[in-house]
């Protein structure tokens, strides 16, 4: 997981010291090793389950009138200090910023996802692309798709 491959290079990153995180939720999905893990989620993948903590289980009043939702979260389990990586779908290394990869200064990942039903304080889910446990950030309407169902 924490190996650097030919043409990869890494920093020493500071200590982060200037923002704070409130994890609203955990994800529950069926993925518990990165190499099983999508690359990209999809929305015929398998059903998956955000979980919302208290006090934020209200804010999802409204949110079952949405097809699609953005999911943000904390990849938790990924490196944060390669500048350039070398992809094994790509033929040359590429700077951190122009790839779409987990291993991130700040390892915020985000995803369309189908939003199946709405079960308490659960959003059941298809197209997720992360481990099972991994911490919510956020929840949104999707931008593209932010009508509500008709």
């Amino acid at each position: 997981m924490n190996d650097i491959r030919a043409h990869e290079v890494s920093v020493q990153a500071p200590e982060p010291d200037d923002a704070r995180l409130r994890f609203i939720g955990r994800i529950h999905t069926p993925w518990t090793d990165r190499k099983d893990c999508p690359h990209q989620g999809k929305s015929d993948g398998p059903e998956c389950r955000i979980e919302i903590f208290e006090p934020w289980v209200r804010a999802l009043e409204g949110i079952e009138t949405f097809e699609w939702i953005e999911v943000l979260y904390w990849l938790d389990k990924s490196r944060r200090d390669l500048v350039i990586q070398n992809p094994g779908h790509r033929d040359r290394p590429m700077g951190t910023f122009a790839l779409r990869s987990p291993v991130r200064p700040n390892p915020i990942g985000t995803v369309s996802a189908r939003l199946v039903s709405v079960e308490g304080a659960s959003l059941i889910v298809r197209g997720l692309d992360c481990l099972n446990g991994t911490p919510l950030i956020d929840l949104k309407p999707d931008r593209c798709m932010h009508s509500p169902k008709s």
